[in-house]
């Protein structure tokens, strides 16, 4: 399960006192109960799944992402450097990301499906299942809709 890989991980890096790879680990690590918690109340780590991990995850990412853009705006360089670092950390636990081409095949026949943008919007995020980001999906679904 990827809550004991992280366990794991967490307690390596404390042993070779990786200062950085420790503090994003318990981050993560205490996200991660927090959506336990509230989830699944008393039961907690006990029901969690690895897509609810994931999903932590992603929210991490997409949060130090953001953190990033905000820090480079401000002109404050060494939070973008930690930051940067902690984002590497935490996208090694997300699952292999697609390439555009491989993106693009599988949205085609959404696009060719028709309708509105927000439902086909749906339809391909089901369709890419987490190996896209969103906004990379947005992206290129928008171009297949301007082609078409």
């Amino acid at each position: 399960m990827l809550l004991d890989d992280l366990t794991s991980q967490l307690t390596h890096a404390m042993k070779s006192r990786d200062t950085v790879r420790v503090e994003t680990l318990r981050f993560l690590l205490a996200a991660i109960r927090n959506v336990a918690i509230a989830k699944y109340g008393a039961e907690g780590e006990s029901k969690l799944t690895d897509s609810d991990v994931l999903d932590v995850v992603k929210k991490q990412v997409k949060t130090h992402n953001e953190s990033i853009e905000a820090f480079t705006k401000a002109g404050r360089t060494e939070l973008v450097q930690t930051e940067k670092a902690q984002l590497a950390i935490l996208e090694t636990y997300l699952p292999k990301q697609m390439s555009d081409e491989e993106l693009t095949k599988l949205l085609e026949p959404v696009v060719k499906e028709g309708g509105e943008f927000g439902p086909m919007m749906g339809k391909a995020m089901k369709v890419v299942a987490g190996k896209a980001d969103g906004s990379r999906v947005s992206a290129v679904l928008k171009s297949l809709l301007n082609q078409s």
